[in-house]
């Protein structure tokens, strides 16, 4: 049994329009909401459209009933080399309410819980901000692979 050495990574800040190019390539992150004087952290689906971030979570609607900033965070590591990307996007979010427009969402964007805890949210980012994780030799920063030989 051979025992693998960790390769050095470095992260590259990326541009809030790269950034939200790799979010729009996601589909599964994290929402993150203050509830009760504490940060509440909920799985989350998404989908990036016109520049608006639209969110599923199985976060309690009354505590995002009105205009709320929340942050949402996406992130892609790949398991053996580490590379990848992590996004944030902060922004005011919005409950949609519109029967037809949240029926297509709850057909597009998977369900974490049904029922109160279901909810719908159109975010529009105000800071996005973005990594690649890359190893020293890469030149785009995280996005080419690297072969383990040696």
């Amino acid at each position: 049994m051979t025992t693998a050495f960790p390769v050095p990574r470095r992260m590259v800040d990326v541009s809030g329009e790269e950034a939200l190019y790799l979010l729009g390539g996601g589909t599964q992150g994290r929402l993150m909401y203050e509830q009760r004087e504490a940060i509440a952290v909920r799985p989350a689906s998404h989908v990036l459209e016109y520049g608006r971030l639209i969110v599923r979570a199985p976060a309690p609607t009354a505590a995002l009933a009105t205009r709320t900033t929340v942050t949402y965070h996406c992130d892609y590591l790949h398991p053996n080399t580490g590379t990848g990307w992590a996004v944030t996007a902060t922004g005011l979010a919005e409950l949609i309410t519109h029967p037809d427009e949240a029926a297509h969402y709850r057909r597009t964007l998977p369900g974490w819980a049904h029922g109160p805890h279901d909810a719908l949210l159109r975010v529009h980012p105000r800071t996005v901000h973005g990594y690649r994780f890359g190893h020293p030799t890469d030149t785009a920063g995280g996005g080419a692979r690297r072969s383990q030989a040696r």
